[in-house]
This record gives C-alpha cells, sequence and structure tokens, in this order.
C-alpha cells in the first residue's frame, strides 16, 4: 500500500536494493545506483523529496540532446505576448476530435493556458491532449515541472521508472518532474487534460476542522512496484521537455530498467470514486475548496499555486438554498473540465471532454436554464443525489494568459456568453415590501 508523502521501497528482484547504504561501492546483481531529487539537497526534512533508483544502466547514458524535428509548436512553459494573450471574457471549449492520423501523446498535447515561467520555478500550464496510438520505442520526460493527468476517455498504460500503472478515466496520474515515461493505448484512441506545476509539487490540503479523515485519504493512492525491461534497444529516443521546448537524444536500451527503487519522490495514481466529499448540512452552498483533492501551495497561506478540485457524486440536501454553485467573482482564476455526466451548473454546451476558463474576477455561475429549473422548485426542495457524474477545476492565484491556437481553435464556443443572456430580473418591489412588512412589523423607512 502507498500513501502519499511515505518513504517507501520496491524490488523486482529480492535482495536488489541494499540494506545498509544508498551508495555502495558494489551495488547487488551489479545495478548502478541513481539518485532522483524532486527538492533541492537542503529543503528542510518535512518538505524533501528524493528517491535512488537501482538500475541496469544508469540514465546519463546516451547521446547529446538535440532539438527535436519536427518541432512541436503548440506546447508553452514561459508565457508571454509571443504565444499568448490576456482576455477575460468567460471561454469555453467543445471536446476537440481525436486526429484519424499516427498522433501519440507527445504529438497530440497542447497548452491551452497558463502563467508564470519553468525558467523562473514559478508558474502552471493546462494543457489537453488527443492521442491514437502508442509511443513506441520512446520515453517522454519533463524536466519543467510535474505533471497531473486526467484521461476523459480511453486508459492508458503508463510505463515508469518505478513501475507501470494502468489509469482509466475517473483516475488521475502524478508523474514528478524528471521522471521518464511512455504511454501506450490499450483501447487505441485517448483525450484528456493535463495540468503542470513549476517550482512546486502536489499535496494533500491541510483538512482544518474537518478532523483526521475525509476528502482523499492518503492510503488510496497508488504507486507502482519494480519492473524492468533488459536487453539491447537500438535508437531508443528520449524526448524531453526543457523550457517548453522538446530535445531528443539517442540511447540503446530502455530506460525502464530499474530493478529496485526506495524514496519518497515516486509516480502515483488515485481514483476519484474514492474521494470522501463533504457538503452543507443546513443551509447555503459550500465553497468548491472543500471538495480540493490535491494542491500545490505558494508562500502565502491558503493561496495555491495550482488546486485540483472534484464536482463528485453526492447528496444535496441544503433547505431553502440555491443548490447549484453560486454567482461568483473570485481572485482565482478557474479551468473547468467534465470527465462524465452533466455539470449541475450548466444545463447544455458543456460536455465531456470539453472544458471552460473563468479567469480572475471574470463573473460566471449557473446558466439560464438551470437557474430558472431551481428557483422553479422552490416548494419542491426535498434531498437529492448527484449521480454519474464527474467534473473538475483547476484554480491558480495566477492570471492565465490564453495561447493563441486556443483563442482561434475551431472547437471555441464563440456564444457561450449566451447561455446568461436570457437571465431575466426577478426584481419586485411589490414581493420587497410585503416581506419587509411581515418581518418587522413596519412600513420600509419608518423610524422607531
Amino acid at each position: 500500500m502507498f500513501r502519499i508523502g511515505n518513504h517507501f521501497s520496491s524490488e523486482a528482484i529480492a535482495g536488489a536494493l541494499p540494506r545498509d547504504q544508498n551508495s555502495p561501492l558494489v551495488c547487488p546483481y551489479g545495478l548502478y545506483a541513481e539518485q532522483i531529487s524532486g527538492t533541492s539537497f537542503t529543503s528542510p526534512r518535512k518538505l524533501n523529496q528524493r528517491s535512488w533508483l537501482y538500475r541496469i544502466k544508469p540514465s546519463v547514458t546516451h547521446e547529446p540532446f538535440k532539438p527535436r524535428v519536427p518541432a512541436h509548436t503548440k506546447l508553452v512553459s514561459e508565457f508571454d505576448g509571443s504565444n499568448s494573450r490576456t482576455n477575460p471574457t468567460q471561454l469555453r471549449w467543445r471536446p476537440e476530435d481525436i486526429p484519424d492520423s499516427p498522433t501519440d501523446f507527445i504529438d497530440g498535447l497542447y497548452t491551452i493556458c497558463g502563467a508564470g515561467s519553468s525558467f523562473l520555478r514559478h508558474g502552471f500550464a493546462i494543457h489537453m491532449y488527443t492521442a491514437n496510438k502508442g509511443m513506441k520505442d520512446s520515453a517522454f520526460c519533463n524536466a519543467d515541472g510535474d505533471f497531473l493527468l486526467v484521461p476523459q476517455t480511453g486508459r492508458l498504460w503508463i510505463e515508469t521508472e518505478c513501475g507501470r500503472l494502468l489509469v482509466s478515466p475517473g483516475e488521475i496520474f502524478v508523474i514528478p518532474q524528471g521522471f521518464r515515461f511512455s504511454i501506450d493505448l490499450p483501447d487505441g484512441k485517448s483525450r484528456g487534460y493535463v495540468a503542470e506545476i513549476y517550482g512546486a509539487h502536489f499535496q494533500l490540503p491541510d483538512l482544518g476542522p474537518i478532523g483526521a479523515n475525509g476528502l482523499a485519504s492518503p492510503r488510496d493512492f497508488l504507486a507502482p512496484t519494480a519492473w524492468f525491461e533488459e536487453g539491447l534497444r537500438p535508437e531508443y529516443t528520449i524526448v524531453q521537455k526543457f523550457g517548453g521546448e522538446l530535445f531528443t537524444a539517442k540511447q540503446d536500451f530502455s530506460p525502464f530498467n530499474v530493478v529496485a527503487w526506495h524514496g519518497n519522490y515516486v509516480p502515483y495514481k488515485y481514483d476519484l470514486q474514492k474521494f470522501c466529499p463533504y457538503n452543507t448540512v443546513l443551509v447555503d452552498h459550500a465553497d468548491p475548496s472543500i471538495n480540493t483533492v490535491l494542491t500545490a501551495p505558494t508562500d502565502k497561506p491558503g493561496v495555491a499555486l495550482l488546486d485540483f478540485v472534484i464536482f463528485p457524486p453526492r447528496w444535496l440536501v441544503a433547505e431553502h438554498t440555491f443548490r447549484p454553485p453560486y454567482y461568483h467573482r473570485n481572485c482565482m482564476s478557474e479551468f473547468m473540465g467534465l470527465i462524465y455526466g452533466a455539470y449541475e451548473a450548466k444545463a447544455d454546451g458543456f460536455v465531456p471532454g470539453g472544458a471552460s476558463l473563468h479567469s480572475c474576477m471574470t463573473p460566471h455561475g449557473p446558466d439560464t436554464t438551470t437557474y430558472e429549473a431551481t428557483i422553479a422548485r422552490v416548494n419542491a426542495m426535498a434531498p437529492s443525489k448527484l449521480t454519474g457524474t464527474m467534473a473538475f477545476m483547476f484554480e491558480s492565484a495566477l492570471i492565465p494568459r490564453v495561447c493563441h491556437w486556443a483563442l482561434e481553435s475551431p472547437f471555441l464556443d464563440h456564444d457561450y456568453y449566451q447561455c446568461w443572456i436570457g437571465l431575466k430580473s426577478h426584481f419586485s418591489r411589490i414581493g420587497l415590501n410585503e416581506t419587509n412588512v411581515e418581518s418587522t412589523g413596519k412600513e420600509p423607512g419608518a423610524s422607531k
């Protein structure tokens, strides 16, 4: 059992881990000892992340890196006016079609928006991907930051230096900065979302007054067990993302040759169905932060570089309360996606595989259909259960810039604003006066 944040070890061959030290003169079975550090050596112990890998050949055994040809022109890690622009308008995209031409995870990955810089080690990027073939004789390494993958359709069979994991829609996968991985597609096609963070790592949120239990439990996060490939693999390609650009290097062996490992810096997955949600049990709608699965904090308490929040199946029981999410302007920026089902605040237009972006202080909230249908049930608000749905949100304190191709995409919904245009005024002075007289016993404005 893997518990996020703990220290673990795994062996594909018994006795492959050195017992008394990390780097003996000669490792068991003639393996090489190699450390991968996710934090600086001198980070506080409670924050320090590193693992030791015991491998058949060290990862340094490769030819020089060269710019990948052809270049990937839709990946960004340094957001400025040359590749993106600001836009306070509410934005929504329909699901992008999975291409017919052969496209693996790397070629199908493209940036939607982000802020900051991987060079300055502070910021984030939000990508999406569409793919229809596995990565053959190649592995991907992100030197810029951590990836959080959210497949929406099609499973991912992911090989990493620590082992293999099968990740299905409804699950998430985190691959920390620097790890090499390869993705195959058991179902032939896949589409999904990717969050990337620079200079930080994902962690569980503090629970505060909730107590010791609830939300995402550490015991439900799963790491791979050691597994390795050996033998020659001529012309194997390492694709490294570095400063938002892709570089390639050739080697004659698989990077997945780690026979044993130990540490606390490892890839992991989590099944969103295991999330234990909390909700209002009397009145009003809880803030969405109550459904935070993972967070990447900043130095400012309570302010996230990126939060990963979900909207899972749950009971709605609040009395005389508008139960869908409230209308909102937020100092944080919110990117939303839908894995399956329907989202409770959008009756139309927001479909699985689609996405929306509501940036800092941009108004947003339920569409007209949802609002009118909800207030029409004012006298029939029995407890109800949301089922068959899984929406999520990437939320950041940074203001995102949107990539040019995302704003020019044929899948951009130019009529998104229309979902609110039908909201009409329900204001009535008669109703207000009657309510005020009934509650105070005097006319509005009357003095004591």
